[in-house]
């Protein structure tokens, strides 16, 4: 289900997805198919690991690529989960053929 909603969102972000929610900073990004199939990603991952997995896991791998990279940009841009959405976001078939726990490839 896609929200709308600003102040959820950290400035500079567009959409975070809390499962089962996408939200979106402007409606208009509703017609954005790259921008939810990023995010529609990011949903398929946290079922893969159980929603609490997901999170624990990428707050885990944010905080050690901060530490790393010493910048938060880099730390969220090489996150796995997010090199994977990013990698195939304009793919909007990929879903249908994405095998289970992909992001791994990325870790």
């Amino acid at each position: 289900m896609v929200i709308i909603c600003k102040a959820l969102l950290m400035k500079g972000y567009n959409a975070v997805t809390l499962f089962p929610f996408i939200i979106l900073r402007q409606k208009e990004l509703k017609n954005n198919p790259v921008l939810l199939n990023h995010e529609r990603i990011h949903l398929k991952q946290q079922l893969e690991l159980l929603v609490i997995g997901f999170y624990l896991w990428y707050v885990i791998e944010f905080l050690v690529r901060v530490v790393k990279y010493k910048n938060w940009n880099k730390a969220y841009r090489t996150i796995s989960f997010e090199q994977e959405a990013y990698t195939n976001e304009s793919c909007l078939t990929y879903l249908k053929d994405r095998p289970l726990f992909a992001f791994l490839k990325f870790y």
